[in-house]
């Protein structure tokens, strides 16, 4: 019998099959390469592929490695791939309809983050976990406190976020992290894979959530945190497996923050809980997740828009606020998805997955405006109320064969998504002046310039229909060292808008075909080479009825579906104790232009912005006791095809052109349970306007943290303790969609995690 080496976890031995490790002490179950022993070694903490985290690392324990090729990961359906290393990070994730799929072995990029990773740095937002990649930049929604972010130049809302593969199901303004296992980053362009989401955003890559689940191990845990100014929370997490063979689960989460922000008389209040049941068989496996989030924001720094401004501002104060104490937002949801999947043969499996979503939001927004180069602003008010119902689907079936010396990996899926908005608004008119720099806090303006709809009762403005058919061959031979993938998704949009009186004001209704085409080449063990071009769809501007005083002749029109291209080469090695990738990529996607038709103008997408980029991604123990990861992003945001050519050659707007993120931890030698933990984040400089005279300075944030374990074998408490942007930094985050997000102040969080 020969020894394991079994140093810090997730370390891998030269053996191409994959072995379930058992951990008799009661660890969590995790599937890694190793080699066949039995030996005693000491085990730190690792995350199985269900999110159980070990409570107790450090522990002395008998390990017995034995082969079990049944519990091993499988790719295509919605077994996680299981975690890397110390668990903070996966080394893959869903890709839309071919599901859980290793990185190495799909030509996209994608990566995953952990439950653990959120839980060590305290992450409360998908933003605070998404700013761990360099592609990714986050800021606030147009006039509101929705995070939104930017991948790979293009925006990204958070209604186009999915939730197990399916569009239209999450919350779509902010989105707490105590639910989620993984939140998993697609790089690129993705129709194909995932099909067109509601709002139509997600050109530059997506962002998929995966539902917590039960792991093998009884799970108790209670979380108590603190943020600075004066917030102060509660969660739970409870896990139990029942059955003889552990094969029905619940995972139930709940949590509950409120108090006040770094951010002078800014409070947030967020509430939620989730429950997750699931079933796994030896042919059939099935899960149902629901979950419902409520969250306030009182008194929040909003945006800022440049107005007349020919300069940007220097940034106000870190902790100052611009906004009034009467601005709100209230949103509530409710969601909830089924999912399942059956093994016809050992060869075929059908899937399908139905889920649906109730948001409600009312919120008083308001915003300033500069009207000079001296901080001096205006305001006005906004009241909004909005609700939303969605219902989204998907059903398929995979299978493999041979023909020949070549395997074939093919998937037929469709999908579905409806979604129905209701709305109305009442706005004031710029009632309200004040500086930036010394703002002044006035009583709400009541009378109203403009309104829509009924405030009480708001009528649908909106109904979106997509359906798309997709199927996908994936061809291996030479042992699988290459790897051809093709596909096709015919894909419908139909779109209808509704004036505030009832009347259908625009329709849209289109069919197109997209192509996807990816290689995988594996010259050595370790080493992945891949190509991909692959397409984004979705419904493109709506004309305007004048331009320049002229009659647009499809003025009120959607200018048909707009499809972006890209095309990307890369990379990926994965050494077991360290693993990265490099990527080059260029995106073209079209935007509106006016042209010249007999006596008017006729609108099309006939403009273009195009982005090339460069990615390195590393993560990994490249040390005992040291853990990376970090990313590097150089853009080349271009213009290429505006209006006239009048702004041709710029950068497009709110995309720098360098970001940089490093991270890492150190468990302090000689102090057991006891993590040093740090990220810095910069993030070049960046243009606010098409003309490209309105440049936004470059910034950088430290985090710093600690984290100790106290290793108890009952009982066990992990105290975490980190404080964001350390030097108090103050900067614009984003000049996403020509206005200014201002970054978060130097904020302390606390946490304090019993498992029991």
């Amino acid at each position: 019998m020969r020894t394991a080496d079994l140093s810090p976890v997730g370390r891998k031995a030269p053996l191409p099959c994959l072995l379930a490790v058992i951990i008799s002490a009661g660890c969590a179950a995790m599937a890694l390469p190793a080699y066949a022993a039995t030996t005693t070694a000491t085990v730190p903490t690792a995350a199985s592929a269900t999110g159980t985290t070990d409570p107790t690392p450090g522990k002395t324990d008998t390990i017995t490695v034995v082969a079990a090729p049944d519990n091993a990961f499988r790719a295509g359906g919605d077994q996680l791939v299981p975690a890397y290393l110390d668990g903070q990070i996966a080394n893959g994730g869903r890709v839309g309809f071919l599901g859980q799929q290793d990185a190495s072995n799909v030509p996209f990029s994608i990566v995953g983050f952990t439950s653990k990773l959120i839980q060590d740095q305290q992450a409360r937002s998908l933003a605070d976990v998404l700013n761990n990649d360099a592609s990714v930049q986050s800021g606030y929604g147009y006039g509101n406190y929705a995070e939104t972010f930017v991948v790979r130049g293009f925006s990204l809302d958070g209604e186009d976020i999915s939730y197990g593969g399916l569009y239209g199901i999450l919350p779509r303004q902010m989105l707490p992290t105590e639910f989620a296992e993984r939140i998993e980053l697609l790089k690129g362009s993705s129709a194909f894979l995932n099909g067109v989401p509601p709002g139509g955003t997600g050109v530059g890559g997506s962002v998929n959530v995966e539902p917590k689940r039960a792991g093998d191990e009884p799970l108790n845990r209670v979380s108590l945190d603190y943020t600075s100014k004066s917030q102060v929370g509660g969660a739970f997490d409870v896990a139990r497996r029942y059955g003889d063979n552990n094969q029905f689960g619940v995972r139930i989460n709940g949590a509950h923050r409120e108090g006040g922000t770094a951010i002078d008389d800014e409070r947030r209040r967020m509430t939620m809980g989730s429950i997750g049941l699931d079933y796994r068989g030896d042919r059939f496996r099935s899960s149902l997740d629901f979950g419902m989030v409520k969250q306030t924001v009182h008194g929040g720094r909003p945006v800022v828009y440049l107005g007349t401004a020919t300069s940007i501002p220097e940034v106000p104060s870190a902790t100052g606020n611009y906004g009034q104490k009467w601005a709100y937002t209230d949103t509530e949801n409710e969601f909830g998805m089924l999912r399942a999947e059956y093994d016809l043969t050992d060869n075929w499996t059908t899937y399908g997955a139905v889920g649906a979503n109730h948001t409600h939001e009312y919120g008083k927004y308001s915003s300033p405006t500069l009207s000079g180069d001296d901080g001096d602003a205006t305001m006005s008010r906004m009241t909004v109320p909005y609700f939303a119902d969605s219902i989204s689907s998907q059903a398929g079936v995979r299978g493999k064969f041979d023909t020949g010396f070549i395997k074939h990996n093919v998937n037929l899926g469709v999908s579905t998504l409806y979604r129905k908005t209701s709305t109305a608004y009442t706005m004031t008119g710029t009632t309200i002046s004040e500086n930036i720099y010394d703002p002044a806090n006035v009583s709400e303006p009541l009378t109203n310039l403009y309104s829509g709809g009924d405030m009480g009762d708001p009528g649908v403005t909106n109904r979106v229909r997509n359906y798309g058919v997709a199927l996908s061959d994936t061809l291996s031979m030479l042992d699988d060292r290459l790897q051809l993938i093709g596909g096709l998704r015919r894909q419908n949009v139909v779109v209808y808008n509704y004036d505030y009186t009832g009347a259908e004001s625009t329709s849209f209704d289109e069919t197109k075909v997209t192509p996807a085409f990816g290689l995988v080449v594996k010259p050595w063990d370790h080493i992945s080479l891949y190509a991909n071009h692959i397409e984004a769809l979705q419904a493109g501007e709506t004309a305007g009825t004048l331009y320049n005083g002229t009659v647009v002749s499809n003025g009120g029109q959607v200018s048909g579906i707009e499809t972006s291209k890209q095309n990307e080469v890369g990379i990926k090695a994965d050494y077991g104790r360290v693993a990265g990738s490099v990527a080059l990529f260029e995106i073209k996607k079209p935007v509106g232009v006016y042209n010249p038709s007999g006596d008017g103008y006729v609108f099309s997408n006939n403009g273009e912005v195009r982005n090339r980029g460069l990615e390195l991604n590393v993560f990994g123990e490249p040390v005992f006791g040291v853990r990376l990861n970090g990313s590097m992003a150089w853009m080349d945001p271009e213009l290429t095809k505006t209006q006239n050519g009048t702004y041709n050659g710029n950068d497009a707007i709110g995309v720098p052109r360098y970001q940089m993120v490093v991270g890492g931890e150190w468990d302090l030698p000689g102090l057991t349970g006891l993590t040093a933990t740090g990220k810095v984040i910069h993030t070049g400089s960046q243009y606010a306007d098409q003309a490209n005279t309105l440049k936004v300075d470059d910034w950088t944030r430290l985090d710093l943290g600690v984290r100790y374990n106290m290793n108890l074998s009952k009982n066990n408490i992990i105290w975490r303790a980190g404080i964001e942007n350390v030097t108090n930094e103050k900067y614009w985050a984003s000049a996403t969609g020509g206005y200014l997000t201002q970054g978060d102040p130097r904020e302390a969080k606390v946490s304090m995690t019993v498992d029991f």
